[in-house]
């Protein structure tokens, strides 16, 4: 970031709201995934977490996109 002059805002410590779209994301990735399954090892994790990320990108109805996936409000924006 630096070298590309880029300059890093962080948010403060405590205040959830700074970062309103990352605090939702963390949390229903904790609710739908990480409370949810034992993690037997990196491999077990890793396609775990992977299966919930492409449901919550590509099936998942998100109330913000008009109950669209991500992926299919990408599409309808792109026509």
């Amino acid at each position: 970031a630096y070298t590309n002059k880029v300059t890093l805002a962080f948010s403060r410590p405590g205040k959830p709201t700074d970062n309103a779209f990352i605090e939702s994301l963390n949390g229903s990735f904790r609710d739908e995934c990480l409370n949810c399954h034992w993690f037997e090892s990196l491999s077990d994790a890793k396609l775990k977490i992977d299966a919930w990320r492409n449901d919550y990108n590509q099936s998942r109805p998100h109330q913000a996109l008009n109950n669209l996936s991500p992926t299919q409000f990408a599409a309808s924006i792109e026509n």
